[in-house]
């Protein structure tokens, strides 16, 4: 059952890597965001498999490049983080943060190698255009006989930006930031957050490899 739910867990990364490069285009809803940003990302990373196979790490400056820059470190992180945010002091988190952006980095980069051309079902969401948060389902179409994945990816627009951004993302039900909170607040409550902090800069800097 874990080994199945990392599965989904890295497909659904895969897919979601797409979508925190939005603001990159035109267009103004997540459905338009969704179809665009996936659609020139996964067209960048077949063009570049020749590099990619003769340095894997390359992955890691496609993703520093065109994703981290659109994803919201602090907000995640804060999820992430759940009802032990408010034992930890700011500079605590701060230096959390940094972590969790360079874990994020690499995590991405290293998903990325399961990418193999998959195709793509996005369905355009019920929720009014005026609402602040939406979701858009997703499903991946697998090759052979391997049944389908279906994905979730929750919207919501920054008030202050009027950007629309990525701050969840299910597969099959299952939380990408529930899934982590719960795996890493053990660590919280028994070492505190600089043990966890330093637990994922370590994980931060294992190279991409093919092979995984």
């Amino acid at each position: 059952m874990l080994t199945m739910l990392k599965k989904m867990l890295a497909k659904m990364v895969v897919i979601a890597t797409a979508l925190v490069s939005m603001h990159a285009f035109a267009a103004d809803t997540p459905y338009d965001l969704t179809v665009e940003v996936s659609d020139k990302l996964f067209k960048n990373i077949t063009s570049n498999q020749a590099k990619i196979k003769q340095d894997p790490n390359y992955l890691k400056t496609i993703v520093r490049a065109e994703l981290m820059p659109y994803v919201h470190v602090k907000y995640a992180g804060s999820k992430v983080l759940g009802k032990n945010f408010k034992t930890t002091t700011p500079e605590q988190r701060e230096k959390f943060f940094t972590a969790f952006e360079q874990y994020i980095e690499q995590t991405y980069a290293q998903v990325l190698t399961l990418y193999s051309d998959q195709k793509l079902e996005i369905k355009k969401p019920k929720t009014d255009a005026t609402e602040k948060t939406a979701s858009i389902r997703v499903k991946v179409i697998q090759t052979g006989n391997q049944p389908p994945v279906n994905l979730t990816f929750y919207w919501y627009k920054n008030s202050k930006t009027g950007k629309w951004q990525v701050f969840d993302m299910s597969a099959e039900g299952v939380s990408m930031v529930e899934t982590k909170e719960k795996e890493w607040s053990p660590t919280i409550v028994k070492s505190g957050l600089d043990a966890l902090t330093e637990q994922v800069e370590k994980a931060a800097k294992t190279p991409v490899s093919l092979n995984k």
